[in-house]
């Protein structure tokens, strides 16, 4: 091992400097970061494109494309608040099909529509320049999908998730509700094919948290991915 052992800062600057192609994974999700997510309910260390920069000594302007992972749907492990799950049969349906267990502990993960209050949230404090959205083929069955667009909390509508848990934790979902598909997608490989209800929640997506979807994929193998843009 001791001769692949270096300064890895050094080695990516001079990357940089090759022009070579750097490709970097965070883990986690924003509403777990330390700073800006659900305190106490995070990790310890920061899941966002800025922890890229303090993890390796890049400098922010190294970073020219960030991409943003979501699920069709939205998961969560643990605790913590998370206004649009599911405690019902369609949460239990998407667990189900979607094998939604914890890999080492195979504790079941908590369901629900996808949030896009959170997502917006994480695509500004991100800067995301596209989005991949994984497991559109789960929603293949449901005759009707919901998007959250915003909370309520009594009279009061929040866009964005509250900094005050106790408040987070109050917040009720606002739906739209759209029509589903009905028609399996998993052998689909061109975004023209795609059906028009499942085309038409895509774009309604995009447009909930300003930024477009460049990759989605409609299954666990390599080869059922869609890709709607080039992302380099």
């Amino acid at each position: 091992m001791k001769p692949l052992i270096c300064d890895t800062v050094i080695m990516i600057h001079e990357a940089l400097d090759k022009g070579d192609l750097i490709i970097l994974e965070g883990a986690q999700g924003a509403m777990l970061d330390l700073d800006l997510g659900s305190y106490p309910y995070v990790t310890s260390s920061s899941p966002m494109a800025g922890g890229a920069c303090v993890g390796l000594g890049l400098n922010p302007k190294s970073i020219n494309h960030v991409l943003g992972i979501f699920k069709a749907y939205t998961t969560r492990v643990g605790s913590g608040p998370m206004p649009t799950e599911l405690e019902d049969e369609t949460g239990n349906f998407i667990r189900e099909k979607a094998h939604e267990y914890g890999t080492t502990t195979g504790r079941p993960r908590r369901c629900g529509w996808f949030d896009a209050v959170v997502a917006r949230f994480s695509s500004q404090v991100n800067g995301f320049t596209s989005v991949a959205l994984t497991r559109l083929d789960i929603l293949d069955d449901l005759p009707s999908i919901k998007i959250c667009t915003a909370y309520k909390v009594g009279d009061t509508t929040y866009t964005h998730p509250p900094a005050n848990l106790n408040v987070f934790e109050k917040c009720q979902p606002v739906y739209e509700e759209m029509p589903g598909w009905k028609r399996d997608t998993s052998n689909l490989r061109l975004y023209k094919d795609l059906p028009k209800q499942a085309r038409t929640y895509l774009r309604r997506i995009e447009e909930l948290i300003g930024c477009p979807i460049s990759i989605i994929s409609v299954g666990p193998s390599r080869e059922q991915t869609i890709t709607a843009l080039p992302i380099l």
